[in-house]
């Protein structure tokens, strides 16, 4: 005889709809009009910088670029709810919260260069920095969540990943951990449907992929990744659960990526134009826009004064970048090893005289 041993759902949360208009009560951050153009600055900020780095790397002063066009809610939703003694581990789509939590437009620049000196943040030094391997951050998440609480600390580590991500085993492993040690962590899925040219259907079978977190027994929830409140709102539920010793929450974000997966990819091999088309009616930035006009909280002059802003910032940070003088040589060799080892040894001396 058969009874049932478990069961679960998996709730998703929406707060703005795609045409701008409110759905159900908002929480209380988001009764305040000044705080929702504080985090629709911020997505324009986000784009404009994105804009400025694709156009270095397509004219050959900057290296591969991954951009957040339409994805710009999750950055931004992250880093607002975050607090400064916070841990943020990224993958390589986080410009958005890096640049809310400190991290300047050069330093970006830097790292995206292929100077390591760009991942020398001056202003949050616990972040990690930028992280390419796919998954691969989420073990180093969650044994930083581990000494934050065998220290009794009451701050929390945000992991952020793709779709793609939650296919890895490390990144099964690593909510495995949350879940028997009940870490201060929250790990964000950016679910913007695709994996490189791997569509989310063909890349996991999962109804969603906050489910994911239900085998390793830690909260789950689901949101509308282009509505900023929604995220910001997830976020923040989640963080005070962590912070207060309730344990790990893994979020999806269900958003679009409307740019390639980085500027070394085409991705009109694997979609097409009409998909993409469609997604655009959905993105945030505009989303907010519209409610904040239609609320009368933003004017034409806010924002003619908001692109001059962004567009004398980024300038500003593209001049800083190439004016940076080559790391020396050394640097290959330095920031690996703390005594570095003989053969090593022997090439440095060889490439610096």
């Amino acid at each position: 005889m058969d009874s049932v041993a478990a069961r679960f759902e998996i709730l998703r949360r929406r707060h703005l709809a795609p045409d701008g208009t409110a759905c159900g009560p908002w929480p209380a951050f988001a009764q305040d009009p000044a705080a929702l153009a504080a985090m629709y600055r911020a997505m324009v900020r986000t784009r404009a910088f994105d804009q400025k780095a694709v156009a270095l790397q397509r004219t050959g002063r900057l290296g591969t670029f991954a951009s957040s066009l339409g994805q710009e809610a999750v950055g931004v939703g992250i880093g607002a709810a975050m607090r400064a003694e916070d841990v943020l581990v990224p993958s390589f789509r986080e410009q958005g919260t890096q640049l809310l939590r400190g991290v300047t437009m050069r330093e970006l620049l830097l790292y995206w260069g292929g100077d390591e000196r760009g991942s020398d943040f001056a202003g949050p030094r616990q972040d990690f920095p930028v992280c390419v391997p796919v998954g691969s951050q989420a073990p180093h998440a969650a044994g930083i969540a581990l000494a934050m609480r065998l220290r009794g600390e009451a701050r929390a580590v945000v992991c952020v990943m793709g779709d793609g991500a939650t296919s890895k085993g490390d990144v099964a492993e690593a909510i495995d951990f949350a879940g028997v040690w009940s870490l201060p962590l929250v790990f964000v899925v950016d679910n913007n449907q695709w994996a490189i040219s791997v569509p989310r259907r063909a890349q996991t079978a999962a109804e969603t992929l906050a489910q994911k977190a239900v085998a390793g027994g830690i909260a789950a929830l689901q949101v509308d990744g282009n509505d900023v409140i929604a995220v910001r709102d997830a976020m923040e539920e989640a963080l005070a659960r962590a912070r207060s010793g309730g344990g790990a929450t893994l979020i999806e974000a269900v958003t679009y990526r409307l740019a390639d997966h980085t500027t070394a990819d085409d991705a009109r091999r694997y979609r097409d134009d009409a998909e993409v088309s469609v997604h655009w009616h959905e993105e945030p930035v505009a989303r907010l826009r519209t409610w904040l006009t239609a609320a009368g909280a933003w004017s034409k002059a806010e924002e003619d004064a908001l692109l001059a802003a962004c567009r004398e910032e980024v300038q500003q940070a593209e001049t800083d970048y190439l004016a940076t003088p080559p790391q020396a040589v050394a640097s290959v060799f330095d920031f690996t090893y703390a005594a570095l080892p003989a053969e090593l040894a022997r090439q440095k001396a060889e490439a610096v005289p």
